[in-house]
Order: C-alpha cells, then sequence, then structure tokens
C-alpha cells in the first residue's frame, strides 16, 4: 500500500524506518510546508515524490494511505481531507483535538468505507498484550500508577518565553496532549471507561506542563504522571490484592514487565523491534489488508472513548484549546 507522509518531525522519521520492516507497506510521498524539509525526508528513506501542497498530494491517485503527523490542532484537517480524497488515514495521537472531530472524522471514514486509525503505538505493543493476560493473577485490583516523564527539546525554549507548538494552546500542545496521554491509553485499555477522570496540571502561560491525572473505577484509583518539564525513571505498576505487575519503562514502549504474586517474581517480556511503531503498522496494514472494517471500528470505538476521558479531563482543568471555539 503506498503510503504518504504528512509532517516533518521526528515521529515521520520512526514511522518511515518502522515501515521499512512491514513489507505491505509503501512510503511513497513526503509533504511538507517546504521544500527543503521533504526533500530531506525523501532523500533520506529514498521516497519517490514531494509535495509543498497537501491538495496536490491527495489529487496523486497513486497515494493510497496518509499517515498524518502534523501538529495535534492540524490532525483533524489534514484526516478530514484525506478521507475526503479517499485516502484510508492513520493519524497520530492525540487522535484529534475534541472528541466532536473524532466523531467527525469516524462519520466519513464510515460513510466513504475507508479506513481510520490512531496512531498509538501502546496497545499494539507484544508486551503490552501479553501484559493483560496476567491482570487474573493479581486478584482484585485496588491501585494503578503510571509515571511517563521526559524533560522537552523544547522546553528550554519555552522557558525563554518562546512557544513551540507542544507548548502551545493554539496548537492542541500540553503535557496532557503529548505524554500522559499515553498513560491514559494503557489504563483505559486495560480497564475501559473511569466513572471520573480529573486532571491536576502544572500551569504556566496558558499550558500544562506536567501534570497528574487521577481516574476513578469501581474499587481502585488510577493515577497518571506525565510531565515535561522534568525526567523520571518510568515505571508503572498495577497493583492488585494478590500480586502486583511492574512496568519497566514508558507506557508507550512497554519494553518489559514482570509479575510477582505469591509464587514469586516472573518475567514474561518478550524482546520487541526497538522501534516501536513497527507493531501499530503491521496491525494496520493486516486490518486494511484483510478489509476488516469490524476491526477498525472496534479500535475506532475506543479511540473515540479515550479523546471523551481526555477532553473532560482538559477542560474541566481550564485549558483551553483554539479548538474548542470550533
Amino acid at each position: 500500500m503506498k503510503i504518504a507522509t504528512i509532517g516533518t518531525g521526528f515521529i515521520v522519521e520512526w514511522f518511515l524506518s518502522a515501515a521499512a520492516f512491514v513489507a505491505e507497506a509503501e512510503p511513497y510521498a513526503v509533504y511538507s510546508r517546504t521544500m527543503e524539509n521533504a526533500e530531506r525526508i525523501a532523500n533520506q528513506f529514498h521516497i519517490p515524490k514531494v509535495y509543498t501542497d497537501v491538495k496536490e498530494m491527495l489529487a496523486d491517485p497513486e497515494v493510497e494511505c496518509v499517515y498524518v503527523a502534523s501538529p495535534n490542532s492540524l490532525h483533524f484537517t489534514h484526516a478530514y481531507q484525506a478521507l475526503q480524497a479517499g485516502k484510508h488515514v492513520i493519524c497520530e495521537k492525540p487522535f484529534t483535538s475534541t472528541a466532536k472531530e473524532c466523531k467527525e472524522l469516524i462519520a466519513l471514514a464510515k460513510k466513504k468505507r475507508l479506513f481510520l486509525f490512531e496512531a498509538i503505538v501502546t496497545i499494539h505493543m507484544p508486551n503490552f498484550i501479553s501484559l493483560k493476560e496476567h491482570l487474573p493473577s493479581l486478584g482484585p485490583i485496588r491501585m494503578v500508577q503510571c509515571n511517563f516523564s521526559q524533560y522537552s527539546s523544547r522546553y528550554d525554549k519555552f522557558l525563554a518565553n518562546e512557544t513551540p507548538n507542544v507548548f502551545n494552546p493554539k496548537f492542541s500542545g500540553g503535557a496532557l496532549a503529548d505524554i500522559n496521554i499515553y498513560n491514559l491509553h494503557f489504563v483505559m485499555n486495560l480497564f475501559g471507561k473511569p466513572k471520573r477522570a480529573t486532571y491536576y496540571p502544572n500551569m504556566q502561560r496558558g499550558i500544562d506542563t506536567s501534570g497528574v491525572l487521577l481516574l476513578e473505577y469501581d474499587g481502585f484509583q488510577a493515577v497518571c504522571v506525565g510531565c515535561k518539564d522534568t525526567k523520571s525513571h518510568n515505571i508503572s505498576q498495577i497493583q492488585g490484592e494478590l500480586g502486583y505487575i511492574t512496568l519497566n519503562s514508558e507506557t508507550s514502549r512497554c519494553a518489559n514487565y514482570s509479575v510477582t504474586t505469591k509464587n514469586g517474581t516472573t518475567l514474561p517480556s518478550v524482546k520487541q523491534n526497538d522501534i516501536a511503531l513497527f507493531y501499530e503498522i503491521k496491525d494496520f496494514m493486516r486490518i486494511m489488508e484483510e478489509e476488516d472494517h469490524e476491526a477498525c471500528r472496534q479500535l475506532l470505538d475506543y479511540s473515540l472513548s479515550v479523546m471523551e476521558v481526555y477532553e473532560h479531563a482538559r477542560r474541566k482543568a481550564g485549558i483551553h484549546f483554539s479548538a474548542d471555539d470550533q
């Protein structure tokens, strides 16, 4: 399947590096606002076509699928344009800025019988899927803790009174959107939609540079820490009455985990591809190859539920995006 990319950030390079390992994926075109950036990516990954006009790229009949990795606030627009042009879409996380935008994309994809996916690596990782199988051994769950903290390469610019996209509410940035969203997916894919969600952010200049997301379930709490203004040891724990699971990595990659019960500690982790995006691309290609619209629908229903919780928590915390006014 011939794929065009929108965006030239590091995540696009990861996507293209991962796609090289998936036989069904054929990177075909790159779009950027500047020819210099488009050619840089195209030359690095030996991609034949470059575009600086997104409409021109979407009019290319050879393009079958579009990978959207533009700034968060543009996810909806670019995904909508691609679907309107008859292209399948893989859209980076967070899927959209609001649940309303998410619903519009889903409705359009269903109407046109096109495939639409949120590129959230967590739920496609082999160790995450394996981890799920061990939850019953923990007995009743009583506490979940996730910490994904990574000092942003753009935070110094923010401190110098610049406004990088990732710290700009106009571009739907912030720590909840950029990093704590992985924790939210980790918890919701394991346990479903919480009864309540409350976000306690550290705010600077109208944006959250870090924060704590509290998710309340029947019988237990989930505490999700996401920071872009500090770093720490990234670790998550799921605690039950009969034992606990420890994830010793970011919730994005789910690199390795252990299970501890009264019988001792086991290490069920498997070795994964170092490029985490490999697994989601492989899954998406398989679903499209098999024309499995039901699998796509289930993923979209799940993504929408995450977006509803995410938006509710963000708005309740007083974080306002430009997209909220649409």
